[in-house]
């Protein structure tokens, strides 16, 4: 069982690790790169394109959070979970508004919230998560 634990972390803070540089690097690209860069994300809304790029920062703590076993690692992650469930509300609005958007942020905003969910949850109700277990 320790050892399905141990894996479960490394496989977690992996994901989580990953997906915040992914985020990253895909928000600089999309903020600060090229004019060409900039126009290929399209209509994107800017209070969304600027939480991604942020929130990517704080999925690389949480996720090395995780590999550490900080007992904060699972707070965090639901926080990461509630607040992209948040913006994903104001994003709705933001289309039921009439405000211009892209198709794939939806997409993008559900993988987000499903990812961060299931981290939360799993961190949440897996024994000794929040315990060194190496």
């Amino acid at each position: 069982m320790a050892n399905a634990r141990s894996a479960g972390k490394w496989i977690a803070a992996g994901i989580a690790t990953l997906f915040g540089a992914l985020t990253g690097v895909s928000g600089a690209s999309a903020l600060f790169g090229s004019p060409d860069a900039q126009a290929a994300v399209g209509n994107a809304v800017p209070f969304v394109l600027w939480f991604n790029f942020l929130s990517g920062f704080v999925y690389v703590i949480a996720g090395v959070a995780i590999a550490l076993g900080k007992p904060w690692a699972g707070k965090l992650a639901t926080i990461l979970a509630l607040s992209i469930l948040a913006v994903f509300a104001l994003f709705g609005w933001h289309v039921w508004q009439g405000g211009a958007y892209e198709a794939r942020t939806v997409g993008a905003m559900a993988l987000r919230a499903a990812v961060w969910i299931l981290i939360a949850i799993w961190l949440v109700k897996a024994p000794g998560q929040g315990k060194r277990q190496d």
